[in-house]
């Protein structure tokens, strides 16, 4: 019990529940002190993620040697698969379900939420799609000229993030999640909101769960592993995901959970997990194709077709990968083909982002799960790319 006490996941939940009580009973002032505190902490800890994707990813690559090319392509087909095939379990969801449904949307009547009390801009030194290209370049570059002290550089590096992960980010998680709550409570999108679209976001959320199954169950046949030796760590980087709406932000926590299966190489998940929170979007597309499909009846009278569906879908896996980690950010990077292909109005677009904010959490969330299920089919790969010598090297090691 004493144990449970002090975890993450314990941790995580109080912060949770502190956050909605507190919407609930404070007034405009202390909200002014709680919205800039959310700012502040988010600031950092969007600042940390290039320096996580950094350190974690080029380190790893250049650990791959030979197989680091290989590796890369690996993952990225992986996540696109995954991604896609969640998809298109949305769409066949949707032209199931979506016509048996009466919504009635109501977002008008919430609280204005007070503004900063003051503005600390901290700006990453890079954005997260140019850590991710720069990681993979220099991983790629340390393998191809056997550079054994750039390689060392990188390991220290990693090293270094690691301990800012452990000492600044992790402690700060909590703080961040119950003002992102606080928030949510005092405008009354807990009790207002949240109800409006109870029915889809009940169905996209059973959704995630049997993506999520078939991903584990998928994984722990090609890898001959039991899945659950992965999932069942997960439960911190879960919560984290629901409360912080940010795979950028649930990074470090979800290093952490995969670090700790016995069936998972550190190598593949300090490459893997930090690739995945960048790429693979499962959750959150589901989500996105769903709502779409909602939206398009809704405000159109109509579904969009197959035709239009199918092709709407395979550009969505492609332009997630250049999602930001932030909530919303899936919409956000597609609304291009949302607007051109699907044909949505102003309106449209702007429902689409309403309703998507209310339940991304629960899609980033799915996002990050599913990663430890590809990271375990990465393992997979990596070890049947490995040579001979390295397998014996592997073998030898305590």
């Amino acid at each position: 019990m004493i144990h449970f006490l002090k975890s993450t996941i314990f941790k995580l939940l109080l912060a949770v529940l502190i956050g909605i009580l507190l919407g609930f009973v404070v007034g405009e002032g202390f909200m002014n002190v709680v919205v800039t505190v959310k700012y502040i902490l988010g600031q950092l800890i969007f600042f940390m993620v290039p320096l996580i994707i950094l350190g974690f990813v080029s380190s790893s690559i250049a650990k791959m040697k030979g197989n680091a090319s290989s590796m890369l392509g690996s993952a990225l087909g992986l996540a696109y698969l995954s991604s896609v095939g969640a998809a298109f379990l949305a769409m066949f969801l949707g032209y199931w379900l979506i016509p048996q449904l009466s919504i009635e949307p109501a977002t008008e009547g919430l609280k204005e939420i007070p503004p900063l009390v003051f503005r600390l801009d901290i700006p990453p030194v890079m954005s997260v799609m140019t850590a991710l290209v720069l990681s993979v370049m220099l991983g790629l570059a340390t393998v191809w000229t056997k550079s054994r002290l750039f390689g060392t550089l990188l390991e220290h590096f990693q090293k270094m993030v690691l301990l800012l992960i452990t000492r600044i980010l992790i402690p700060i998680l909590p703080f961040f999640i119950a003002a992102n709550f606080c928030a949510l409570s005092y405008e009354g999108a807990i009790t207002r909101q949240l109800p409006i679209f109870i029915g889809v976001m009940g169905i996209v959320l059973v959704a995630h769960f049997i993506w999520l199954t078939f991903l584990y169950l998928t994984a722990g046949v090609f890898s001959r592993k039991n899945p659950w030796l992965v999932l069942k760590y997960y439960g911190p980087a879960y919560l984290t995901a629901v409360g912080t709406m940010s795979s950028a932000a649930t990074l470090a926590v979800a290093l952490r959970c995969a670090r700790k299966s016995p069936v998972l190489k550190d190598e593949v998940v300090d490459f893997a997990i930090p690739l995945f929170s960048n790429v693979h979007l499962c959750g959150s597309i589901l989500t996105e194709v769903f709502f779409v499909m909602t939206v398009s009846l809704l405000l159109y009278g109509t579904l969009p077709t197959m035709s239009v569906m199918v092709l709407f879908i395979l550009l969505l896996g492609i332009f997630a990968i250049g999602a930001p980690g932030v909530p919303g950010g899936t919409v956000i990077a597609s609304l291009g083909i949302v607007i051109s292909i699907v044909g949505f109005n102003e309106a449209g677009t702007a429902l689409l982002l309403t309703i998507f904010a209310l339940q991304d959490s629960f899609g980033t969330a799915c996002n990050i799960t599913g990663d430890g299920a590809l990271t375990l089919m990465l393992t997979k790969i990596e070890s049947k790319l490995e040579s001979p010598t390295q397998k014996k090297e592997t073998a030898m090691l305590p």
